[in-house]
Formats: C-alpha cells, sequence, structure tokens
C-alpha cells in the first residue's frame, strides 16, 4: 500500500468516524428536547382544572392523553380485591403500594393506588391491615399509568401480596370492567377546584384515614442524562479530529522542519 492510499483510508475512517459521533451526539439533544417537551407537557397537565369523572377515558388512547390530569371520583371500594404490590420504595423504605378497585358505577370500576404501607421487619409476608369505608366515598387522585412493572420469575400468581399487577389480567380474574388506567389517590387538592361540581353531586372528598402514605414520586425525564451523552459523543468526534490532525498534518511537518 503506498503512502498516498495510506494517508486517504486515514482520512476516510478519521470523517467517518467525526461524522458517526456527532450525528449521535445530535441524536441525544434532540432526545433531550422530546423529553423536556414531555416534562413541560405534563406539568402542563398537572396545572389544567381537574377532569370531570364523567371523561374518565374507557380506552387506551384515550387514557395516555389523560395521565397526570387531577380528576375527583365518586364510588364504592371494592375491598375484597385490595392487592399489595411488594418491593416498592417511598422515602427510600420497602414497603408495599396498596391497591384496591373502586366501583364507579355498576360494571364500572377504576383501579386506585391508595398508597405506600412499610413492610414488616420482621415477617416481609406480612401485609399491613389498610382501614377501607364502607359505602360511597370521594377522593381526589391523579389519572395514572398502569402500576409499574418490576422483574418477576415466573407467572405471578393470584392473591393479595404480589410483584406486579396486570390489569388486563386482574380484570378477568376479578370478572370487574377495569379502565385502562390507574389512579393514584392523594390527600387534596389545595386550590380547592373541583370536578364533582360539574357533575351536580357532592364534592367534598373523604380526608384520608388509612394511614397510608403518598408521597408519590414525580415522573423521572432523565433530561440531563441525554446531555451527558450528547457531551460525550462530542468530545469523542473532537478527539478524532485532534488526534488527525496531530499525526496526520503537524507531526509529519514537525519531522520534516527537524530533518531539514
Amino acid at each position: 500500500m503506498s503512502e498516498r492510499t495510506r494517508r486517504w483510508l486515514v482520512l476516510i475512517a478519521a470523517l467517518a468516524a467525526i461524522a458517526v459521533t456527532v450525528r449521535l451526539g445530535v441524536w441525544q439533544l434532540s432526545r433531550a428536547a422530546q423529553k423536556e417537551a414531555l416534562q413541560a407537557g405534563l406539568a402542563e397537565r398537572g396545572a389544567m382544572p381537574p377532569l370531570p369523572q364523567g371523561e374518565l377515558a374507557r380506552d387506551a388512547a384515550t387514557a395516555t392523553a389523560q395521565w397526570h390530569r387531577h380528576v375527583r371520583v365518586r364510588g364504592r371500594w371494592l375491598a375484597q380485591h385490595t392487592v399489595y404490590l411488594d418491593n416498592r420504595q417511598m422515602d427510600g423504605r420497602p414497603g408495599f403500594y396498596v391497591l384496591t378497585p373502586l366501583e364507579l358505577a355498576p360494571g364500572d370500576a377504576v383501579v386506585v393506588q391508595r398508597g405506600w404501607a412499610p413492610r414488616d421487619a420482621r415477617d416481609r409476608t406480612r401485609v399491613p391491615s389498610v382501614p377501607t369505608p364502607p359505602g360511597e366515598v370521594v377522593l381526589d387522585a391523579v389519572i395514572a399509568p398502569p402500576p409499574s412493572q418490576l422483574y418477576a420469575l415466573g407467572a405471578e400468581s393470584p392473591g393479595a401480596l404480589r410483584q406486579n399487577l396486570d390489569l388486563a389480567a386482574f380484570a378477568r380474574e376479578t370478572g370487574l370492567a377495569l379502565r385502562p388506567l390507574s389512579l393514584m389517590q392523594t390527600d387534596g387538592r389545595k386550590d380547592g377546584q373541583t370536578s364533582a361540581q360539574n357533575d351536580g353531586q357532592r364534592d367534598t372528598p373523604d380526608a384520608p384515614s388509612d394511614g397510608l402514605a403518598r408521597r408519590w414520586p414525580a415522573p423521572a425525564a432523565d433530561v440531563y442524562k441525554h446531555y451527558g451523552y450528547a457531551f460525550q459523543w462530542f468530545a469523542l468526534a473532537t478527539l478524532v479530529a485532534g488526534l488527525y490532525v496531530w499525526f496526520q498534518l503537524l507531526r509529519p511537518r514537525l519531522r520534516a522542519r527537524r530533518a531539514a
């Protein structure tokens, strides 16, 4: 291989490496921009007036557009179907997410993530006793996706204590017609806005007296992770360019000058 051919091959390889790394850096910046837009959209939804209960989504596509909206709902707890999701943390402590279906009307229910309870340090399989009031209740909540899935070995067995909860499978198991979303119960809205007023029925939420914690984690956008990756790709492109300039342009000239 001649010296001229070798130089051209090195130049092509350097340009290809720079193009690829710059393209990856730009892609990471675009991902960061997308997540920033998503975060802004979530904040905008959270600031909107509460969604009337009658407009709560019945299909998955509509449910996605309602995530993170506030809502005030009335219904009746179906305490016999309460589920405790294991290995869930709040404020760094292990425990359970307590989920109970709320019957909005006959043949119409939604799973409510009621709150978090700590694990018994002596018996990790012991689930807490959570008071569940009978009759109609009114509660404030945030519309959320179905409960997040954790890694589990094998199929999920039915019972009160579980690792995950699949809404479709849970609906078949219980015979309930569940909405394709969940509600994360809160301790109430500070602005006094209600959606039940639009329905013409009582709109005062029941003060939660179940002892559950409801400091739900905010959805993470991981924007800065993408900025970090973009910096790494751009730094690598700069390094490749610098190495090419040094070894292929500057260093040969310095050697030629010394030889002269």
